[in-house]
C-alpha cells in the first residue's frame, strides 16, 4: 500500500498539484499543529501549516512517505486549482433531496451552460471532485452552498483527497479527464468574490425609479409564486437574476430583495437552503454583471 499512495503522491506532484500527508486511512492532516510545533526543521522560522509545507518536491515526497502508508492531501491555492465537490445527501437529509452531481447539472442546464469536461474524480462517500484550473492574480476562497445545495469548492485555505487514497468507505479514483481545464466564466461570475457596498449613484434615486424597482419585485414574486412543480427553482433563478440589476443601481436593498423572494421559494414548496443558494448564487452573478446603469452616459 505504502508504494501505492507514493506513486499516487508523485503523480499528483507531476501534475503541479502540492501534496501534503494524510493520516492513514482518513482526510485529517497528518502535520503537527501550531500548538505541538517543535519550531525545528521546516518550521525553525516559524509554524508552517499544511498549506505552506505541501510540496511538489519529488524528494520531500518520497522522504514522507516512506515514513508511512499516509493519504495525499492536494492543497488546492498553491496547487491553483479550483476544485468543486459535489457532494451526497447525508444519512438524515430528505430521501428524495438530489445529490451534488444532480444540483450541478441542474445548474448547468439553467445557465445554458453544459456539464464542463476536466479531471474527475470519484470520492469514497460516492461523491465527485471536479478539478479547475483557476484564473491567475484572482485569489478564490472555499464556499459552501452558493453554487448549489451540496456543491462546495475548495482553493485557497482548502483542500481534497487525492485519488489513489484509501478510507474505510472506499476509495478515491480518478474516473475522467486527462487534465483539469480553465474555470469557465459563468461559474467563476458566481464564485468570484462579491463587489462591494454599492455606492450612491451618481444620479439620486427617484421616486419614479423606486416605483419601477418595487413593481417589477412584485411581477417576479407573482411569477415565482405561480410556478408550477418542475418549474420552481428555474422561475426563482430566473427572478433572482432580474432583480439583481435593481441592487446594483441603488434602487432597492439587497436584503427586501431576497427576503421576497425566498418568501415565495418556500411559498412553493422549496427547502429553505435550497432557496438560499439559488438566490445567493443568481444575485451574486446578476449584480456583478449590472454595475452600470442602462441609461447611463
Amino acid at each position: 500500500m505504502s508504494a501505492h499512495l507514493l506513486n499516487a503522491a508523485l503523480a499528483a506532484a507531476a501534475r503541479g498539484w502540492h501534496v501534503f500527508p494524510l493520516r492513514p486511512g482518513t482526510k485529517r492532516p497528518a502535520l503537527h499543529g501550531e500548538a505541538t510545533c517543535p519550531r525545528t526543521g521546516a518550521c525553525e522560522a516559524g509554524h508552517r501549516k499544511w498549506e505552506q509545507r505541501a510540496t511538489t518536491d519529488p524528494d520531500r515526497i518520497r522522504a514522507t512517505w516512506s515514513q508511512g502508508s499516509f493519504n495525499i492531501g492536494i492543497a488546492t491555492g498553491p496547487s491553483g486549482l479550483l476544485v468543486v465537490d459535489l457532494d451526497m445527501p447525508k444519512d438524515n437529509s430528505n430521501g428524495d433531496a438530489p445529490c451534488g452531481a444532480a444540483a450541478f447539472e441542474a445548474l448547468c442546464e439553467r445557465t445554458g451552460n453544459a456539464v464542463p469536461d476536466t479531471y474527475r474524480s470519484r470520492t469514497a462517500s460516492g461523491g465527485q471532485h471536479l478539478y479547475f484550473a483557476a484564473p491567475s492574480g484572482l485569489r478564490l476562497a472555499n464556499t459552501a452552498g452558493t453554487v448549489a445545495p451540496l456543491v462546495d469548492t475548495r482553493a485557497w485555505g482548502g483542500y481534497v483527497v487525492a485519488a489513489g487514497s484509501i478510507t474505510p468507505a472506499g476509495p478515491y479514483e480518478t474516473v475522467s479527464g486527462p487534465v483539469a481545464t480553465s474555470l469557465p466564466s459563468w461559474l467563476l461570475s458566481i464564485l468570484k468574490p462579491v463587489p462591494g457596498p454599492v455606492q450612491a449613484p451618481s444620479v439620486p434615486v427617484t421616486a419614479q425609479s423606486r416605483r419601477y424597482a418595487d413593481t417589477a419585485l412584485g411581477n417576479e414574486v407573482r411569477n415565482v409564486s405561480g410556478a408550477q412543480l418542475g418549474q420552481r427553482e428555474a422561475r426563482l433563478f430566473r427572478a433572482a437574476r432580474a432583480m439583481g440589476r435593481f441592487i446594483a443601481w441603488g434602487d432597492l436593498p439587497r436584503h427586501e430583495v431576497e427576503q421576497a423572494l425566498q418568501e415565495a421559494g418556500e411559498a412553493v414548496g422549496l427547502p429553505p437552503s435550497q432557496c438560499r443558494a439559488t438566490l445567493r448564487s443568481a444575485l451574486n452573478w446578476s449584480i456583478a454583471h449590472n454595475q452600470r446603469r442602462r441609461d447611463a452616459a
